[in-house]
Formats: C-alpha cells, structure tokens, sequence
C-alpha cells in the first residue's frame, strides 16, 4: 500500500519561499509519475507539477520559473520548491502518486496524501 505524508506547509509573505515534502512508503514500482496539486476555497483542484520516471516535468503555466519539482528516490521523498509566492499560490496542497502509463502520466492519479495548508498573504 502506498503512503505519501506531506509536510513544510505553512504562512509566508507575498515574495518568500517554501518547501513542501512529501514523504513517500510502499512504493516499490520503477515506472511512475508524482505530482503535486492544490485546491484553493471555492476552486477545482488543479494540477501543479508532476514528474515521471522518463525524466518529463511538467508544470501549471501560473508556477512556471518559480516552482520546482524534485524527486530524491533516496529518501523516498518528493518536494515542491515554491520560490517568489504570491497570494493567488494559497491553497491545500497534496501530492500524489501513480504509475507511468504508455501515454504518461494518467489524469487522475491513484495516490493520495493528506494535503498540507500554504498561505501566502499579501
């Protein structure tokens, strides 16, 4: 059974940095993809940044050059480097996990953490 934890969440000021972990137990596959998402009051979860074991990242045009998305295999762990937040950042985020699939990664994914709370105030 796969686990993920997240952790690092927090308040930051408009402009400050943040890092999110995410703890990852039971994951024995070589094929995956891992994501991080986020939902804000009101909205529609959205994907953030993702990364798969063909070395693809990808990431939502609104975090492109600010965010970052690491996977230390390690550690088991992967993070989300928030660097130059803004209030517009401020949501539950969650990572997740799956398998890489023939076409990539798949649209919803199969495992999920808890989600760790980040506020960005203006």
């Amino acid at each position: 059974q796969v686990q993920l934890v997240e952790s690092g969440g927090g308040s930051v000021q408009a402009g400050e940095s943040l890092r999110l972990s995410c703890a990852v137990s039971g994951h024995s596959y070589s094929s995956y993809c891992m994501g991080w998402f986020r939902q804000a009051p009101g909205k529609e979860r959205e994907g953030v940044a993702s990364v798969a074991s063909d070395g693809k990242t990808r990431y939502t045009d609104s975090v492109k050059g600010r965010f970052t998305i690491s996977l230390d295999s390690a550690k088991n762990t992967l993070y989300l480097q928030m660097n130059s937040a803004k209030p517009d950042d401020t949501a539950m985020y969650y990572c997740a996990a799956d398998t890489l699939r023939w076409f990539g990664c798949p649209i919803v994914y199969k495992y999920w953490g808890q989600g760790t709370q980040v506020t960005v105030s203006s």
